[in-house]
Formats: C-alpha cells, sequence, structure tokens
C-alpha cells in the first residue's frame, strides 16, 4: 500500500504545476434551529447571496434531520439546488460510525437519499459524518462496498476546519449578550481558515509533490452566514482559485484510499498516517477543534472564561 501510495505522489508531482485551486462545500445543512439575529432562513438566504456574489458554485450535504424532512426545510435545500450548486447526502441524524452498526448507519445513507434524490442538483455524493470512515476493518471495508454498490462517491474532504467549534463559542456569546462585539471572533475565524489552508497546502505539497484540487469543508450555520463573504473574498486576496466541487474531485488524489485500520479526518492527514507520517511542524492545530483560536478569544477577553 505504502508503496502504491508513493508512486500514486511521484506520479502526480509529474503533472504540470498549477495554481492553487479551492472548491467550497457546506455540511449538516439546511439547520432549522434556531440562532441570534437570523431565522433558519435567514441564514440560507445570507450564504446563497454570499455564494452568488461570489459566482461560486458549492456543495451542500444535507443531514436530513436537521430540517430537510420537513417542508420549510426541504424548499431550504432546494433552493441550493436550484441556485446551482450540488446536493449531498450527509445521513438523516448524524450518527457516529465509530458507535454506531454498520446496517443502521447504511439505512441512514439510504434514508437521506430517498429525501434528497428528487431535489435539483442531486449528486451520488456521501460525506462521512465527523468525517470517520469506520473503527473497524468490518465497518470501513462494509462501507465501501456499500458505497460502490449504490454508485455514490466518497465526497472526501482535503481542507478540514473547526468553523463548528468557532461557531459554537459565536452563538454562545450572542446569547449571553445579543448587542456584543463579534469583530473579535469574526478576526479569529478569518486567521483559522487561513492558517488552515496553508497548512494543508503544505501538507499536499509534502504528500503529493504538488497543489491538489482542495476541497473546504464549512458548515450550514450562523457564523458562514455572518462572514462567508469575507472567508471567500480572504482565498480570492491569497491568490486561490475558486472551483466547483465537481472539478475538484477530478483531481487523482481523490481516487486514491488509505487502508489505515480507522481512516478519516482530512484525506490528506488520513493518507500521510497510512505512510507512517507523523504530523508536520505546526500540525498540531489541524487536529486541535479551533482550541488555539477559542483560547486566544478567552485570553483577550472577547470570550468569556471557561467555567
Amino acid at each position: 500500500m505504502m508503496r502504491r501510495l508513493l508512486g500514486a505522489a511521484l506520479l502526480a508531482a509529474a503533472c504540470s504545476a498549477q495554481a492553487q485551486s479551492v472548491a467550497f462545500t457546506f455540511d449538516d445543512g439546511p439547520d432549522l434551529g434556531s440562532t441570534p439575529r437570523m431565522t433558519a432562513g435567514e441564514r440560507n438566504a445570507a450564504m446563497l447571496a454570499a455564494l452568488a456574489r461570489h459566482k461560486v458554485q458549492a456543495a451542500l450535504f444535507v443531514t436530513a434531520g436537521s430540517g430537510a424532512n420537513k417542508p420549510e426545510g426541504r424548499a431550504l435545500a432546494r433552493a441550493w439546488g436550484e441556485a446551482g450548486h450540488a446536493i449531498g447526502n450527509h445521513t438523516v441524524t448524524h450518527p457516529d460510525l465509530h458507535k454506531t452498526e454498520l446496517a443502521a448507519y447504511q439505512q441512514e445513507v439510504l434514508e437521506c437519499d430517498r429525501l434528497i434524490s428528487t431535489l435539483p442538483g442531486y449528486r451520488k455524493w456521501f460525506r462521512y459524518t465527523f468525517l470517520r470512515e469506520g473503527n473497524t476493518p468490518a465497518k470501513r471495508d462494509g462501507m465501501r462496498s456499500f458505497l460502490r454498490e449504490q454508485g455514490y462517491r466518497n465526497a472526501y474532504v482535503s481542507l478540514d476546519t473547526s468553523d463548528w467549534r468557532l461557531n459554537e463559542e459565536l452563538v454562545k456569546l450572542l446569547q449571553a449578550n445579543p448587542a456584543a462585539d463579534t469583530a473579535p471572533l469574526r478576526k479569529a475565524y478569518l486567521a483559522h481558515v487561513r492558517q488552515r489552508a496553508q497548512a494543508y497546502r503544505s501538507l499536499s505539497q509534502q504528500l503529493q509533490g504538488r497543489d491538489i484540487a482542495q476541497v473546504l469543508l464549512l458548515h450550514h450555520n450562523l457564523i458562514n452566514a455572518l462572514w462567508l463573504d469575507d472567508v471567500i473574498a480572504q482565498f480570492k486576496d491569497m491568490g486561490w482559485t475558486i472551483i466547483t466541487p465537481e472539478q475538484a474531485f477530478q483531481d487523482p488524489v481523490y481516487a486514491l484510499t488509505p487502508e489505515r485500520a480507522a481512516p478519516g479526518q482530512s484525506l490528506l492527514l488520513s493518507l500521510g498516517r497510512t505512510l507512517g507520517l507523523g504530523l508536520m511542524p505546526g500540525g498540531e492545530r489541524l487536529v486541535d477543534d479551533g482550541d488555539f483560536e477559542v483560547e486566544g478569544l478567552r485570553a483577550s477577553g472577547a470570550l468569556a472564561p471557561q467555567k
């Protein structure tokens, strides 16, 4: 396996160089839950408006139990497809495969498929919940066989973020004080996305000898309803080209299948661990769930101290 992955890296390195590119994907939507400042419909509209302003075609991975199994949530998901975005499968209730029987997890995929398959933009793309592909060989191999049989692509993530963690802090801040100053959190969020982008770009160069087409993971939540426009603008300012998820998945790196006992997280991290490589210097921030940024915000007084 190691020789095959190294061979793929050498082959990729021989390909002509290209500018760094990134595709935007969003998990766990549409979410009908309430948040400060915005209703579910307003959050959905704000994210779609930001994508439209920048002419970005993205993908929404639907967790059907968050809202798409109800008429009002289904309408929000439909709006993504009608705007030209892809619609993918992210189960019904977002179970953790590591804690769920294989048959039950597979049923979640089938039920979500039933709910989303008639939406415009529907693709046979599946995104593992928590990016966990099974903690045993039986689950790992069983899901891979299942996805092949069902005609599904594993919709890998290469550029993982902890936007969900910073979103949790944003919601708590505004619940405690609706007039709170959110500028420090916005700054920390943009810095977080930039750091992750640069680190995963370096990791792709280490593993593949080139810049791969990165697939970015964000979530359908308040933080992106407020600041997705800024995230997209930052990537453009960094000189990155924004492409569609369909284009990104054509990169040969997404045809690789790490054979770790328990693959998951970013595809790049999983490939590195398959090769027996540890985290590169500074790489611990790729797996800290946003602790660096949250601790910095607490130290500055922008967030309340941890109780």
